[in-house]
C-alpha cells in the first residue's frame, strides 16, 4: 500500500500500533510533547507529501488536551503536503453534546466536527457514535463502524446466548442498540424507564419487559460515571434477574465509576479498546476487553483502495 501511511496521537498508542498491525504497516513516526507552559509541540519526524495519511485519535480523558492535541497533528500533516488526511477517531468526545437542551446552550458535537475539518481532517472515521445524526456535524465523508457485531461474537463464544439471557436497554434512546446485540444473541430485549435530572444524573424508574430468573445483559455505547448503570442493575435484580453483565462500547469510567461496578452486583462487563483501560479498572478483575483494532485495520485498507467500508457489516445490521 504505497503512499498509505498511519500516524497517532498520544490518547491510545496501544490501540493504534494494533491497527497499523493489522493493516500490515508500522506507525509513523513523530513527537507530540509539551512546552514548559503547557502547550502541545508536534514534530512529523518523515516525509508524508503526497500521500494519503490515517489519523489515530480518540478523544479520551482529559478530553480537551486530546483534541488540542489533535488538531496540532492534523494541521502539522497538512502543511507537510499530506494529500489527503483521514481522521480515525474511534471515541468522538462531546457525542452527547448533539443538541440543544436549554436556551443559548453550544451545540458542542458540531463545535469540535468543524474545528476537526478546519484543522486539516478530508473524512472521519468513528466508532458507535452516541448518535447517528453527528455524522452530518462533519462537512465531508464519514465512516461509521459499530462495535456491537464484534461485542456480540465475543460474548456469544465465551459466555453463551439463547433465550435464558435478555438485553436491557438503560433507556429508550438505546433500543435499537439493543435490539441488534439482542439478535446476534438470540434472545427478548427489556428496557428501563430512566429520567436524566442533570449532567451525568440519572434515576431508574421502571422496568419494561420480564427479567425473572434470566441473565440480564445492560447493554449501552458508553460508560462514564457509571450512575446510571448500577442504578438499573439494583432495578433488575429486585425484578428477579439471576444474573447480571454489562456490554458497552467506550469505557469511559469517570469519577466513581470503577468502584460502583466494583461493589454492584455486576458479575463482569464487556467493552472495546477504543478507550484504554484504566489500571484500577483491570485490577478489579470485573472488566473484559475486546478490540476493535480488526474492525478498524479493515476499514483504513478499504478506504485507502476506494472499496466498500459498508460492506464489513454486509448481513451484521439488526
Amino acid at each position: 500500500m504505497a503512499g498509505l501511511r498511519i500516524f497517532s496521537g498520544n490518547s491510545n498508542v496501544n490501540f493504534a500500533k494494533q491497527v497499523a498491525l493489522h493493516a500490515g504497516l508500522e506507525l509513523g513516526h513523530c513527537d507530540i510533547g509539551r512546552f514548559a507552559d503547557g502547550e502541545v509541540q508536534v514534530e512529523i519526524h518523515e516525509s508524508v507529501r503526497g500521500c494519503r495519511v490515517f489519523l489515530i485519535q480518540s478523544t479520551a480523558p482529559p478530553v480537551n488536551e486530546s483534541y488540542m492535541e489533535l488538531f496540532m497533528i492534523l494541521d502539522a500533516l497538512k502543511r507537510a503536503s499530506a494529500a489527503e488526511v483521514t481522521l480515525v477517531m474511534p471515541y468522538y468526545g462531546y457525542a452527547r453534546q448533539d443538541r440543544k437542551v436549554a436556551p443559548r446552550a453550544p451545540i458542542s458535537a458540531k463545535c469540535v466536527a468543524e474545528l476537526c475539518k478546519t484543522s486539516g481532517a478530508d473524512r472521519l472515521v468513528v466508532v458507535d457514535l452516541h448518535s447517528s445524526q453527528i455524522q452530518g456535524f462533519f462537512d465531508g465523508p464519514v465512516d461509521h463502524l459499530f462495535g456491537i457485531p464484534t461485542l456480540a461474537r465475543a460474548f456469544r463464544e465465551r459466555q453463551g446466548f439463547g433465550d435464558e439471557y435478555v438485553v436491557v436497554s438503560p433507556d429508550a434512546g438505546g433500543v435499537e442498540r439493543a435490539r441488534a446485540f439482542a439478535k446476534r444473541v438470540e434472545c427478548p430485549i427489556a428496557i428501563i424507564d430512566k429520567r436524566r435530572t442533570g449532567p451525568n444524573e440519572a434515576k431508574a424508574y421502571h422496568l419494561i419487559g420480564d427479567v425473572k430468573d434470566k441473565i440480564a445483559v445492560v447493554l449501552d455505547d458508553m460508560i462514564d460515571t457509571a450512575g446510571t448503570l448500577t442504578q438499573g442493575v439494583d432495578s433488575l435484580i429486585k425484578n428477579g434477574a439471576k444474573r447480571v453483565f454489562a456490554v458497552a462500547t467506550h469505557a469511559v469510567l469517570s469519577g466513581p465509576a470503577i468502584t460502583r461496578i466494583s461493589e454492584s452486583n455486576i458479575e463482569k462487563v464487556w467493552v472495546t479498546d477504543t478507550i484504554p483501560l484504566k489500571p484500577a479498572a483491570v485490577e478489579s478483575g470485573k472488566f473484559e476487553v475486546v478490540s476493535v483494532a480488526p474492525v478498524v485495520a479493515e476499514a483504513i485498507q478499504r478506504i485507502y483502495s476506494y472499496d466498500s467500508v459498508s460492506a464489513l457489516f454486509d448481513g451484521e445490521r439488526a
